[in-house]
């Protein structure tokens, strides 16, 4: 299992960045400053934020993070990026505030067992089978993940597994069941790693995985790699974002889970990626 990924441009610590006035400037007829006001002094706490390494390797976090912060001057966020089901263990042991992930049944077990304050959506995209434009396999321009699926493992081709109890791993082992197959053999490789690296393995090896949509349109100018299956209602990627109980820094937590559902982080979420790549990676769904 990979080690959690702190963002180098994360890694700042809680420190004080504002002085107070000088005595004389009081003295020569200005008011004390009203609590609140930008001139008053106030500390800068470290919100811990574990999130999935899709959200981390699309890019998404240079663009959000930047934006809540100039938004909250009084919080600083690191970002731990791993897995979804290690972002949830860490949020079992307190070592993170908040979660944005995508693994809902897993986030409303986390939540009805304690662990987090409550659970809201935040913004989706969807997953898809990519492939060697070859196509060996012959799946090219399905929409029935569970019959690529099948197909794949009947053929042997090869396909690559993150491995790393990951959302995009639980849903891949949600469409194994739901074909009634256990991958096995030297056609199937769980690599436990993330979402970047099991791309690129596969374009390397020729093979097919299951992806996040957002992570692939980022990479695939460095791979060699196309859409094969997509348009299944069973691919759905919803992402949620948890405070979690009794966290190190719960108002910091709670400020960054409320800006991120409100209209301008949202707007940040719709925007992202249209630039680039002429859609938003991701698509906000907050009520």
């Amino acid at each position: 299992m990979l080690e959690p990924r702190l963002s180098p441009a994360r890694r700042r610590r809680a420190t004080i960045v504002l002085l107070a006035l000088p005595l004389a400037l009081s003295l020569a007829g200005c008011g004390a400053e009203e609590a609140g006001s930008p001139d008053e002094p106030f500390e800068v706490t470290e919100v811990v934020l574990a999130s999935t390494t899709s959200t981390e390797d699309t890019g998404l976090f240079e663009v959000l993070v930047p934006a809540f912060e100039d938004a909250y001057p009084e919080y600083n966020v690191s970002v731990v990026a791993v897995g979804t089901g290690q972002a949830l263990e860490i949020g079992r042991a307190r070592d993170a505030d908040v979660l944005l992930v995508h693994a809902k049944a897993d986030e409303e077990t986390f939540v009805a067992e304690g662990y987090g304050v409550e659970r809201k959506d935040v913004m989706y995209n969807d997953f898809i089978v990519v492939g060697p434009e070859a196509d060996p396999a012959g799946i090219a321009g399905g929409d029935d993940a569970a019959a690529a699926f099948t197909t794949v493992a009947e053929g042997e081709y090869t396909f690559v597994s993150r491995g790393d109890d990951s959302g995009t791993h639980k849903k891949e082992l949600k469409i194994w069941g739901e074909v009634g197959i256990e991958p096995a053999g030297d056609w199937y490789n769980s690599i436990g790693q993330g979402m970047g690296e099991a791309l690129t393995f596969t374009s390397e090896s020729e093979g097919y995985t299951l992806s996040d949509r957002g992570t692939y349109l980022a990479m695939k100018d460095k791979l060699e790699l196309v859409i094969s299956v997509e348009g299944d209602e069973l691919l759905s990627n919803p992402y949620g974002i948890i405070v979690v109980t009794d966290a190190n820094n719960s108002p910091g937590a709670q400020a960054f889970a409320d800006w991120i559902v409100s209209a301008e982080g949202q707007e940040v979420i719709r925007e992202f990626g249209v630039d680039t790549y002429g859609e938003p990676l991701f698509i906000p769904n907050a009520e």
